[in-house]
């Protein structure tokens, strides 16, 4: 059984489980599938409440390597407020810098 499989098996008896969802969004990253991967974790952002502070950086690494830079920008941009809000500062820390490196 793949690691894809094994997490697709046990979403099945916890299909509401946030690290699981995104952990599949990242076996889906790296079987370099990133439209379901994107996918997964915008609904960890947009489904998840609060949401989960880690797919911002994650959603907006994966849309500036598909050249969707402005997107990119703009889901940091949320994603750096969200994590100020839920006192992660090293996450907003983590999506400033790379916020700077796509120009803001």
């Amino acid at each position: 059984m793949s690691r894809l499989e094994k997490i697709l098996a046990m979403l099945e008896t916890e299909p509401e489980d946030t690290f699981l969802r995104y952990t599949l969004a990242m076996e889906y990253r790296k079987l370099d599938q990133s439209e379901k991967s994107i996918e997964l974790l915008k609904g960890l952002i947009e489904k998840t409440s609060p949401p989960f502070v880690p797919a911002f950086l994650m959603v907006a690494q994966q849309l500036s390597e598909t050249e969707q830079v402005e997107e990119a920008r703009s889901v940091l941009r949320v994603g750096i407020e969200e994590a100020r809000k839920q006192n992660d500062l090293h996450a907003a820390s983590e999506m400033g810098e790379l916020l700077s490196e796509l120009g803001k």
